[in-house]
Parts: C-alpha cells; sequence; structure tokens
C-alpha cells in the first residue's frame, strides 16, 4: 500500500507574480555575495572569489512544537555522546565487526588503542556536536482513503555528526537573507516566526571556553583543513569570530600533511606549532578516507591525538559518531545503560527510526530480508559523515545482493527511510535559471550542541543554534557542500 505523503502550506502563497520574483532574487544574489552566503566554485576554482551557495528564497515551515522538542533534547544528546564516547568497552564492542572490513574506521580505531596504551595526556574533549533530524509526515492511509491527514507524526533522527560539523555560519545567515527577502516581498510582520539562531557565537564560544580551560598563555588554536576549501565562508566566520571576540588569540589553519611537515611534540607533550603550543585543534577535515591520502596524514591524526591540545573532536568523540553506534544505541535496553531509565530515555527512544545491524547473525539476517524485499523503505549507511556516502532503492538491493555473503556488509547498517512532509518553494543557484521553477522540496534540520569535559565530569553542555538544510523531494542526498541541497531555515508554524 503506498503512504501518502503530507504537505505543509509555503508562508507566503506561491506561485508568485513572475515580476516580482525575478526583482527578488536579484536583490537577494548580491545581498548574499556581500554578506557571505558563499561557496568557491568546484568547476571554477579560484581563490579570488566566491559564488552564492544554493538558497531557498522563502523559509521553509516547520511545526513550533517540534522545533521547541529538538532544541530542548539536545542537552540530552549532547551528555549521551559524551558518555558513549568515554566508554571504552561499548565502543570495542560495537564496533568490532565493522573493524574488520572498515579500513578506514579500523585506522580511527587504532590511534585510539595506542593513545589509551601510552596514557592520554588531555582528558579534557570538546564536542561540537550536530543532531540532524527530519519530520516523519507518514499517513497510514492511501491518498484516496485520507483527503485531509495530519500534517506530520513527530520528527525522527537522520544522524548526529560528531566531526566538521558545518554551517555555523551558514545556518544563522540563511535566516537573515530569508528576512531580507521578506521585507523586500512587503512580508517583515512574518520574520517574527522565524527562530533566533546565534549558532555561530555559540560555537565559537564552546572553541574559547576550551581555549581557557588549556590556560597556556600565549597558545594559538589550530584549524585543520582539506587541501582546497570550497565551503570558506562557513569556515571563515569561524575565525573571524574568534579574531574580532577574542583578538589576542592566534588561529592557523593547517592541512594534516601540513601538521606532519611543520609540527612537533614538546618534551610536555605540547603540540608546537611555529614555537607556540596548541591550544585546541578543530577539525574541519579528517572524516573521510580521500583526506588521509598516505601515512603522514595518519602520523598527524596520532601526533595530534598524542599531544595536550584539547581536541574537537577528540578520536573517541569521532569513532562515537560512526553509524554503527548509532544502530546500537536504538538496540532494547542500551540507552538505559547510559542514561537509566527516566523519562530523558523515552524522549530519546522515541527520536529514533528503525535501525538495524547487518552483521552475520540472525538479526542481520532478517534485516538484509527486510530489505530485499522492500528496498525503497531503507537506506543503507555506512560509516562516514559528510554527505554523499549512502545508499537509496534499487542500490540498497544491487549492494545487499553483491555483499549478501561478503564480510563487507558489516561495515554499514540499516536504517528506515524517513518520508518528510512537502513543500512549495524556489531554490536560487548560481548559474541556474531566472526565475527557478517552483518545486517541490523537503528539509533536514540540524541542532547544534557544546559539550566540553571529561570521563568524570561534564564541564559545559549547551544547545546553541540550528541549520535547515533543504533539497528536491525526488534526491536521496541533501548535502549543501556536495552540490545537492540549498541554505534555508525554518519558518514556525503553531498546528
Amino acid at each position: 500500500m503506498k503512504m501518502s505523503q503530507a504537505r505543509l502550506a509555503s508562508c507566503i502563497p506561491v506561485p508568485m507574480d513572475q515580476k516580482a520574483l525575478v526583482g527578488v532574487i536579484e536583490k537577494a544574489k548580491d545581498w548574499a555575495l556581500m554578506h557571505g552566503v558563499g561557496m568557491r566554485d568546484k568547476k571554477h576554482f579560484t581563490k579570488d572569489s566566491i559564488q552564492i551557495a544554493p538558497f531557498v528564497l522563502l523559509p521553509s515551515p516547520f511545526p513550533r512544537t517540534e522545533f521547541t522538542k529538538a532544541v530542548e533534547l539536545q542537552q540530552v544528546l549532547n551528555e549521551l555522546m559524551h558518555k558513549v564516547a568515554h566508554d571504552e568497552e561499548f565502543l570495542e564492542t560495537t564496533l568490532q565487526n565493522a573493524l574488520q572490513v572498515d579500513e578506514f574506521t579500523a585506522s580511527l580505531y587504532d590511534i585510539w588503542v595506542t593513545v589509551r596504551k601510552e596514557g592520554i595526556v588531555q582528558p579534557i574533549s570538546l564536542g561540537m556536536l550536530r543532531s540532524d533530524i527530519m519530520l516523519e509526515s507518514r499517513c497510514p492511509h492511501t491518498e484516496n482513503q485520507c483527503a485531509k491527514h495530519t500534517p506530520y507524526c513527530s520528527w525522527k533522527q537522520v544522524e548526529i555528526n560528531s566531526i566538521a560539523s558545518g554551517f555555523g555560519h551558514l545556518g544563522p545567515i540563511s535566516r537573515e537573507i530569508q528576512s531580507y527577502v521578506l521585507r523586500q516581498l512587503g512580508h517583515g510582520d512574518l520574520i517574527k516566526n522565524m527562530p533566533e539562531n546565534k549558532a555561530l557565537s555559540g560555537l565559537c564560544g564552546g572553541i574559547t571556553e576550551a581555549y581557557d580551560l588549556f590556560g597556556v598563555p600565549g597558545a594559538v588554536i589550530l584549524f585543520v583543513v582539506e587541501e582546497v576549501s570550497y565551503n570558506i565562508c562557513d569556515q571563515r566566520f569561524h575565525e573571524f569570530q574568534i579574531s574580532e571576540t577574542r583578538p589576542e588569540i592566534v588561529i592557523y589553519r593547517r592541512t594534516l600533511n601540513e601538521i606532519y611537515e611543520e609540527s612537533a611534540l614538546n618534551d610536555k607533550k605540547q603540540l608546537i606549532l611555529e614555537g607556540k603550543p596548541v591550544a585546541v585543534v578543530y577539525y574541519r577535515s579528517g572524516y573521510e578516507p580521500a583526506q588521509y591520502p598516505s601515512s603522514r596524514e595518519w602520523d598527524a591524526r596520532l601526533r595530534v591525538e598524542r599531544s595536550t591540545a584539547i581536541k574537537c573532536p577528540s578520536i573517541q568523540y569521532q569513532l562515537a559518531g560512526t553509524k554503527k553506534v548509532q544502530q546500537a544505541l536504538a538496540a532494547p535496553g542500551v540507552l538505559e545503560k547510559f542514561m537509566g531509565g527516566g523519562a530523558s530515555t523515552g524522549r530519546v527512544r522515541d527520536i529514533f527510526t528503525g535501525l538495524y545491524s547487518l552483521d552475520f547473525d540472525d538479526g542481520g539476517e532478517r534485516a538484509v530480508e527486510m530489505a530485499l524485499a522492500d528496498a525503497e523503505r531503507f537506506v543503507l549507511k555506512p560509516q562516514r559523515e559528510g554527505g554523499g556516502n549512502n545508499l537509496y532503492g534499487a542500490d540498497v538491493r544491487e549492494a545487499l545482493l553483491r555483499m549478501r555473503h561478503s564480510r563487507e556488509r558489516a561495515a554499514y547498517i540499516l536504517m528506515e527511510r524517513i518520508l518528510p512532509p512537502l513543500v512549495s518553494g524556489y531554490v536560487v543557484r548560481p548559474g541556474g535559471p531566472v526565475p527557478p521553477p517552483l518545486c517541490d522540496l523537503v528539509s533536514e534540520l540540524g541542532i547544534f550542541g557544546v559539550i566540553i569535559g571529561t570521563k568524570e565530569k561534564i564541564l559545559c553542555n549547551r544547545q546553541v543554534g540550528h541549520m535547515l538544510r533543504t533539497k528536491l523531494a525526488d534526491a536521496n542526498e541533501g548535502g549543501v557542500a556536495a552540490g545537492l541541497g540549498a541554505l534555508d531555515s525554518p519558518y514556525l508554524l503553531d498546528l
């Protein structure tokens, strides 16, 4: 039986008048370029220019009650991730099958084992997390049976990102560009329904708080970056924010290869760069295999982990962010192990969609059979962050048939696909048609959290902002940096 997909109304009537639409898009594009709503062009890369980042012209509707629930739950999720990251036995047990077939995760795990054997010299970790969620809008009736069904049920978690959790700048600035558009269209009164977003200052506050905990005068902050940074605005605005609020702090940007060549550990195990100790290492790279093309990058990562620098994330935090851990947390009794049996445990369990192991056991075999019988219901996910890695629909079936009798399948998890409500809207893209066509869109909300602490004690735990990514309803992946999604912000509805 085909499920009916709900629809939410746009904040203003669409389609818009063509002349007004063209005029406001021209203004919005210039506003975007002049306020850092930009990325570097992948096809014609140059450091001397940026182009607009894809953005949705009007903010997308999101139920106020569900947004509030997500914001309120973030601190609980922060603490859960912190506890998971510091539970050596749980990580080892959960990842053991994936480690046999996933070389990348195994390499991260080997670094973790090495620093534990040597003795961890920096017990403090900085977690800058982003919990990505989607509204689940499945209606139990077919379209013929149900002309007016509930427009949503509740939100479900897609994943938690523990490394390079981007859009601290692009999240808040999306609200500003859409506020500008609404004012230009004569709907400035609607801006009150767009929640305030202080993600940039909140995330940067986490970095500077960790810097202060390091407590060495003259220490520096190190951003670990890719060889080529396309998402340059989002990264640089973090640096600009810190430089503005804490002008005495020097920030360096280095690739893993440059860290290998230019850094060293001194006799105090401090990471020394240009003669100065590094207080905080903030990763905007290092989350996928292509970012470790040789042993030099892995050696650099190990050197950082061996040091006294406070890492964002520490290696165990990155391991805690794997999909295998996400799947394991959904198993009966596991949340209770970390959280006890209170109301918060139930609230977290409610956000899990179906998550299934593909290990070689009875449960794994059942999951394979289930996915082969109805591949459209599922997403196949490897242990990766950064977008563009998941398999959908027919590709799920093809991959499982190929891997069915191979240990490779243990490197993946199976997740029930979330069916979010549709919204009609306009996506403005660099080089795209003007005016753009009116399209059906779906959105994914990310809630940012900052947590700082040791295994024994949490020193800081906050929810600090949000971001919204929106994509065409028929697109599988939604990463903006990957060129598939568009920047957006929530317009809260009282349903």
